[in-house]
């Protein structure tokens, strides 16, 4: 099971960097919750896939030619624990976003529940109720 959610996460940062919304979407459950840390949108869960489409709509018109390189991947028991570095340009001022991110996501029946991003492991572990 740790595995395939391994691949799991790595196919869904294929299909982000493919800009594949359908793609992303169904690796993630209709009932999906996500938090994102950055990237345009202002704080806050995005529920279900309509949330994911809003989250995905201003992610990239924030930055329309975003991008993760994937570091790390790791499964803990349901979760999966991913180091990425994102890059990116902002839409009107062009300026660069170069920054090092950490994805936690929780599976059910091999689809995402929920997931969110942080600044550190630390955070990530926390957020996932898995810090020591």
């Amino acid at each position: 099971m740790s595995e395939e959610n391994v691949e799991l996460t790595r196919r869904r940062f294929e299909a982000m960097n493919r800009h594949d919304f359908e793609g992303l979407v169904a690796l993630m459950d209709q009932d999906v919750v996500g938090v994102p840390r950055i990237v345009g949108v202002e704080g806050g869960e995005f529920r279900g896939h309509d949330g994911m489409r809003s989250w995905w709509e201003g992610v990239f018109a924030a930055f329309p030619d975003l991008e993760g390189e994937v570091i790390e991947i790791r499964a803990i028991e349901d979760v999966t624990l991913s180091c990425m570095r994102v890059r990116g340009h902002g839409e009107g001022s062009g300026a660069p976003i170069d920054d090092e991110i950490w994805i936690v996501s929780r599976f059910r029946d091999a689809k995402v529940v929920w997931w969110q991003s942080c600044g550190s492991e630390r955070e990530a572990l926390e957020a996932a109720g898995l810090s020591e």
